[in-house]
């Protein structure tokens, strides 16, 4: 599969979990210290406005950090996620991308977006007692450009030190275990 078929598979279900949020979860913990669900879900979307800007070359749109949700968080998610896509495969990688933070490689910012989704889209399952959505291609894809971007230098709250797992376990398990979730919780 393609990497940007992935990155479209990944957001897609992405976009699934945040549509399934109750509001009633709202204020639960999520694996993610820093969060809860509305939290994790204002950051979900506001990254991917973030991001959305970026691939398509557009200058950054306010600061992800800040952002809140309105009435609709899923269909916003869902719109930055096909501007996400259709920046990919129109622009390529081989290019700097802006974000709010300053230009990166277009290849690092690819793999920083795959990694943010299926890590708090599983952060976000996992704290809403969804069906974790990730195929093990997805889940291998991701670990493959995680380990090739995350450097034990760059972890900081949001992807926290490696946690130990089973070198034959599940893609979807070893990969949150390499961005510091304990895939048994």
């Amino acid at each position: 599969m393609p990497e940007i078929d992935v990155l479209e598979s990944v957001l897609g279900k992405t976009g699934d979990l945040i549509a399934n949020v109750d509001t009633a979860q709202l204020t639960d913990p999520t694996p993610c210290p820093a969060y809860d669900v509305a939290g994790l879900r204002d950051h979900i979307v506001g990254w991917s406005r973030s991001f959305a800007a970026g691939s398509a070359e557009r200058p950054p749109d306010g600061d992800p950090a800040n952002y809140e949700c309105g009435a609709d968080p899923a269909g916003e998610f869902r719109a930055a996620a096909a501007d996400i896509v259709a920046g990919w495969r129109e622009h390529g990688f081989d290019r700097d991308v802006a974000m709010s933070s300053g230009s990166s490689p277009g290849e690092m910012v690819f793999n920083m977006t795959l990694m943010e989704y299926l890590t708090h889209g599983w952060d976000l399952a996992t704290a809403t007692s969804q069906p974790v959505p990730y195929s093990e291609a997805e889940a291998t894809e991701a670990l493959a450009r995680a380990e090739a971007t995350l450097l034990d230098e760059y972890r900081g709250e949001a992807f926290g030190p490696r946690v130990p797992v089973a070198d034959d376990a599940p893609a979807v398990d070893r990969f949150v275990a390499f961005m510091g979730r304990d895939p048994q919780a």
